[in-house]
């Protein structure tokens, strides 16, 4: 009967992951309370995901890398790219992987690609290419320079925390690196190779007019208060036409003068121009019932439009909603948006998606990219968010500059601490922590703002599910048909067999789900057949990381696609051949270096 439950709750976390029914943190701690009301977890064992040494190295990991992202430390090494990437795509794509690439076997891969994204944005401005060509290659080197190191990926440090739970003990940060390293260069290879045939130009960035790319020219048009305007003698807030109609008001022109954001207080009068945001359908209701007059003649191209919305200390750029935003699921009504950032979104990008539409009524998504437009003052507001990520390159004066060696120095104090043993993992990198603080490099506020607490709350929820499957036999009894097959069948096939049933896991779930589930089952499968259980924890691991196919499957990959301008067969076309090389190679490689 405890099988039977525990795998009626494995089914329905299965279910609700794949139709996204509620986010997936929630769902794990779902999970976890499902299982402590139904006895198959100790109050105790349902919270220990809280307490799990995975759980705080992956939290701790979280805020190192905030530190040397507010220092500035990567910005240094960004320059590399600049100077050495030349004309050639193949060589563009080898000298970004082997920047990208190390830096993220140590600093976690989502904050590398955060701090990358503007500045290969701006590398393809300056090149004359389509950004889409290069931000593909930028999440995948990244994820596979995840795998050089224990620290690489939260999914590592579980996996090591996993082995330690089932009596093999912990992973040394440098266990798998020889094998991570063979399978970066040889992924590498194929994506300097493949991606520049592959890949589309999907965003046009020669001209580097993003009212084109948006196609926001027949959204953005000139109105004019008539003499017998209700609007006459409010303010704008007053008139509350932005919160009953679908606009919004960017600019107020009066006798040629221009008055931009903040304008809520601003009185209109007869004759004033408006400078709106809003579908002609719209405009015509306002017409009729405000009084204004749509100006005919206003006919933009796209250089007078861009012209117009970067007028004097106005300006417009994009700016893209972080996994740990508390935009994601509000819209941009609930946020008041407009009113606390003090600029205006004139259109949303949700990878190859363009809304222009009903904006403030869009639930926001991670990896969505907004189109501002706003005062400059506001974008150095932005700039400084935790949230949001302006595709610009930050004001070295919005960075700690003078604190970039000595958070560099904390970093190489926690790997080589934990390199030779002096101290657990767990312990190095709360020290480094504490240091950052301590140095200025973080201030403490910011330390909560670093960490992915859905990353947290997804392990801190799912671990109690792992706990279930052994308590309950339900890992045993899943490993049995496998055993039957895997008796038959050599032992690179059983590598390959876990590695794509957790390439598939992956792709529905998370990779630190599909870490949880599959690595109890294949230590079980390794013990009965007398198999090297890390050589199957080892393909489990990889296999869970290294996710190219979808745009969902891995974080990296959301950040890119809206950016991008990607569409979802651009993930699958670039993608798959690479997951199947790595998964090919991958088993192989194991029983080469670590034995069988």
């Amino acid at each position: 009967m405890e099988i039977i439950l525990t795998l009626s709750v494995l089914t329905l976390a299965l279910i609700a992951f794949i139709f996204e029914w509620f986010p997936v943190d929630l769902t794990a701690i779902m999970v976890a309370i499902v299982l402590m009301l139904l006895g198959l977890v100790t109050p105790e064992e349902g919270i220990a995901g809280f307490g799990n040494t995975a759980t705080i190295t992956v939290m701790a990991m979280f805020i190192l890398s905030a530190g040397v992202g507010k220092t500035g430390a990567i910005q240094v090494v960004r320059d590399l790219l600049l100077e050495w990437g030349g004309k050639n795509a193949f060589q563009q794509i080898i000298v970004m992987g082997m920047i990208v690439g190390p830096i993220s076997a140590f600093i976690n891969n989502t904050a590398v690609v955060a701090i990358f994204i503007p500045v290969i944005e701006d590398f393809a401005k300056k090149q004359g290419i389509a950004s889409s060509k290069l931000l593909m290659p930028l999440s995948f080197a990244s994820i596979l320079g995840g795998t050089l190191t224990l620290i690489g990926t939260s999914t590592n440090i579980l996996a090591s925390s996993l082995s330690a739970k089932l009596g093999l003990g912990e992973f040394s940060l440098f266990q798998f690196t020889k094998l991570g390293i063979i399978v970066f260069i040889i992924g590498l290879l194929y994506i300097a190779i493949a991606a520049p045939r592959i890949l589309r130009n999907r965003q046009s960035k020669k001209s580097g007019i993003l009212s084109e790319e948006y196609e926001i020219k027949d959204y953005v048009t000139e109105v004019v208060v008539s003499r017998d305007s209700s609007l006459i003698g409010q303010t704008l807030r007053e008139s509350e036409i932005q919160r009953k109609f679908d606009i919004d008001v960017l600019e107020i022109i009066h006798q040629g003068v221009h008055f931009p954001q903040p304008i809520a207080d601003k009185k209109i009068r007869s004759g004033d121009i408006l400078l709106v945001r809003g579908s002609k359908d719209v405009l015509i209701q306002l017409k009729a019932e405000r009084g204004i007059e749509i100006l005919p003649d206003v006919k933009f191209n796209q250089e007078q439009l861009e012209t117009e919305l970067n007028t004097g200390e106005e300006k417009i750029g994009e700016v893209l909603i972080l996994s740990n935003s508390r935009f994601i699921g509000a819209t941009l009504k609930d946020l008041r948006f407009r009113q606390r950032r003090n600029a205006t979104v004139l259109a949303i990008r949700r990878g190859e998606e363009v809304l222009r539409e009903r904006l403030g009524k869009v639930p926001l998504r991670f990896g969505d990219l907004l189109l501002v437009q706003g005062p400059k003052q506001s974008f150095l507001g932005l700039q400084t968010s935790r949230e949001l990520l302006v595709l610009e390159q930050k004001d070295v004066e919005n960075l700690r500059i003078d604190k970039a060696q000595t958070a560099i120095a904390i970093c190489l104090g926690v790997i080589v601490a934990s390199a030779f043993n002096l101290i657990p993992i767990l312990v190095s990198a709360l020290a480094g922590v504490v240091l950052m603080v301590l140095t200025d490099c973080l201030k403490p506020g910011e330390i909560y703002g670093a960490v992915r607490w859905d990353v947290i709350f997804l392990l801190a929820g799912l671990i109690p599910l792992g706990t279930a499957m052994q308590n309950s036999g339900a890992t045993e009894y899943l490993a049995k048909p496998i055993l039957l097959v895997g008796s038959n069948l050599s032992g690179y096939w059983i590598l390959l067999f876990f590695y794509f049933i957790t390439t598939i896991l992956t792709s529905i779930l998370s990779n630190n789900a599909a870490v949880l589930l599959m690595i109890p089952i294949g230590v079980q499968v390794a013990q009965t057949l007398e198999l090297n259980p890390f050589a199957i924890m080892f393909a489990v691991t990889f296999a869970a990381s290294n996710s190219f196919m979808t745009p969902i499957a891995y974080q990296t990959n959301t950040m890119i696609y809206g950016p991008g301008g990607y569409k979802f067969t651009d993930f699958v076309r670039l993608g798959t051949p690479l997951s199947v090389i790595v998964g090919l190679i991958t088993p192989g490689l194991i029983i080469w270096l670590y034995g069988l």
